[in-house]
């Protein structure tokens, strides 16, 4: 990572930073208020033992002394639990912000930008990248200023005592700042890497887990480990290679600041026997004024030695901050949501004009292609795979950019509310997607003023009911439909749509993956419940489109023929070749079965 690269990423955690500025002044306040504390802590320990020693004073006249000594490590003790507690609330508030600003980012660029990299690498950068940015928001930056304001405390008080002592600190206390960058120079390149390894590595696990049967079948297990493998080995290199530049780190902070204090050790005890004979002002050096120091001069370092360990967290936070920034500010020709509420009252009228439809990186998928889809009328749109269905779908549902027209209700898409707008659709997907969660959880989608009449009815008429009643609505679904068939997840996707209870209806081959039963009830729902509203229909299956409004038959991301079914069974082209080879597929099919 290039130095000017490195700088700005420096300045966006330190702009972040001012979200929680609250937090942080009151970390940095109880750190200074602790070194207050601390010098009177030493002042005292030094007091007793100057009197105990040189002035022989009766032991028992020093009790309140002994008790101030206790009051003080108590209030220190107090604020270094306040001073942990502030830090926490910094990196939270923090964390919680940048998180929201991914989430809001993901939103923006929408579903067709997201599984453009696996799911294990967005949840890295939402999980582990913002957390590893905790330490530097709540360690790093108030020790920061920790470490220029305590050591100028101790000074200012040191120097009226000894100034050869204070002269000591103020020389060798640089050294320590020096070194440490020197050696953390590397630290923010290192965990660059290593951030980029743990996603490559959450991207191969995540997708192998979801395929594990598929890659049992293929025989591919041994060959798939061997990925794995190579992807855990350069994640754990990289890994090392952090802790190498850790340790490295905080073994040359001791080094140096241990031969800070053996200096200012040396000093006073060449100037106990005499040898020494400056810095203290001609009044000579006492054991209160070695003590009070000696006492003093670990504290003064650690405050140094406390950023060098916290170095590494800033550097951790660097390498983590790359991606987010970069994820944050991505310029892709994103959808953006309008101003402009949807009425729905007198259904839905969707029109085309010499539409195109591109990817969020600009790349043209779709078009230019024109059509009308009528107020409560059903629509299908039929093509080979690749034909661009799912990207019309996409552009309709507001999740890709366009360019010409596109208009819901006489409303340009590009103005319309988005939010507005999807209230409005019931969608039912080929492949429906249950969360964690129960039944009641999946239906509602968390919606907690629909009520048990109305999933109920939903159940009825979806044909859910049957294995619901034997379950209950608070029977637990795990991921991806675990516990589940395909046909009953299918038919809960459709109670689903059904309580969302859309103006448009949107079919991405509902009945793909079901059985002839399962097909056959979730069609005798979906029957009921699209008969008087605008629904667009993907298919391959041709057959029971007979009785649909308007077929629209795409190819290569062109609007090639649309009518009716009649109409296009009659008519040379694409629909009628496609028609053929579906009545000889099934005729195949129905052969083999009498068979």
């Amino acid at each position: 990572m290039d130095k000017k690269k490195q700088r700005s990423l420096n300045q966006w955690l330190k702009q972040q930073s001012k979200l929680a500025k609250r937090w942080l002044m009151i970390a940095v306040s109880l750190g200074v208020l602790s070194s207050v504390f601390l010098l009177v802590q030493a002042a005292l320990l030094a007091t007793i033992l100057h009197q105990l020693i040189i002035e022989h004073v009766d032991k028992y006249e020093l009790v309140p002394y002994f008790l101030g000594l206790v009051a003080v490590v108590g209030a220190r003790a107090l604020c270094s639990w306040g001073r942990e507690i502030a830090g926490y609330r910094c990196g939270e508030q923090i964390r919680i912000y940048i998180r929201q600003r991914i989430l809001d980012k993901l939103r923006e660029l929408g579903p067709a930008y997201i599984k453009g990299k696996p799911a294990g690498a967005w949840a890295t950068l939402l999980l582990e990248q913002v957390e590893d940015m905790h330490d530097f928001f709540a360690r790093y930056l108030p020790q920061m200023s920790l470490s220029v304001l305590v050591p100028f405390v101790i000074l200012i008080v040191v120097f009226p005592v000894n100034w050869a002592a204070g002269l000591i600190f103020l020389i060798t206390a640089p050294l320590v700042p020096l070194f440490m960058a020197l050696v953390g120079m590397k630290a923010a390149e290192a965990n660059r890497k290593n951030f980029k390894a743990l996603q490559r590595l959450s991207g191969h696990f995540y997708d192998r887990l979801q395929s594990m049967t598929t890659i049992r079948l293929f025989d591919r297990t041994a060959a798939e480990t061997e990925v794995m493998r190579g992807a855990s080995e350069v994640f754990r290199t990289r890994t090392m290679d952090v802790l190498k530049i850790a340790f490295l780190s905080s073994a040359v902070l001791e080094f140096f600041t241990s031969i800070s204090i053996a200096l200012t050790a040396v000093y006073f005890g060449f100037a106990f026997i005499g040898e020494l004979n400056f810095g203290d002002y001609g009044a000579g050096v006492t054991l209160f004024a070695g003590l009070f120091i000696l006492v003093l001069a670990p504290e003064f370092y650690q405050p140094l030695r406390d950023l060098g360990t916290f170095y590494h967290a800033k550097q951790q936070a660097v390498g983590a901050a790359e991606s987010i920034v970069e994820f944050i500010e991505t310029e892709v020709d994103s959808v953006r949501s309008g101003t402009t509420k949807l009425s729905a009252d007198n259904g839905i009228t969707i029109a085309a004009s010499s539409l195109e439809v591109y990817s969020p990186e600009g790349k043209k998928l779709l078009g230019p292609i024109s059509f009308e889809l009528s107020s409560a009328q059903t629509t299908a749109v039929v093509g080979p795979s690749g034909a661009g269905k799912t990207t019309l779908i996409n552009a309709i549902l507001g999740f890709l950019p366009y360019s010409g027209s596109l208009t819901i209700n006489g409303i340009e898409r590009s103005e319309l509310d988005l939010a507005s707008w999807r209230e409005n659709i019931s969608w039912v997907g080929q492949n429906p997607l249950l969360l964690h969660g129960s039944i009641r959880d999946n239906i509602t989608l968390g919606k907690s003023h629909v009520s048990d009449d109305a999933i109920n009815r939903a159940l009825e008429q979806s044909f859910s009911a049957e294995f619901v009643d034997r379950h209950g609505l608070d029977y637990a679904i795990s991921d991806r439909s675990g516990g589940l068939s395909v046909g009953q997840a299918q038919r809960l996707a459709l109670a689903r749509a059904m309580v969302q209870n859309g103006h448009f209806w949107l079919l991405d081959e509902p009945t793909a993956s079901l059985d002839a039963r399962s097909e056959r009830l979730v069609m005798q729902g979906l029957e009921k419940q699209i008969a008087g509203k605008t629904a667009l229909m993907v298919t391959h299956q041709l057959s029971p489109l007979k009785n649909v409004g308007q077929i629209l038959v795409m190819k290569e991301g062109q609007l090639v023929q649309a009518g009716s079914f009649d109409t296009l069974a009659n008519q040379k082209g694409l629909f009628k070749d496609m028609l053929t080879a579906n009545q000889a597929l099934n005729q195949s099919n129905k052969g083999n079965l009498d068979a």
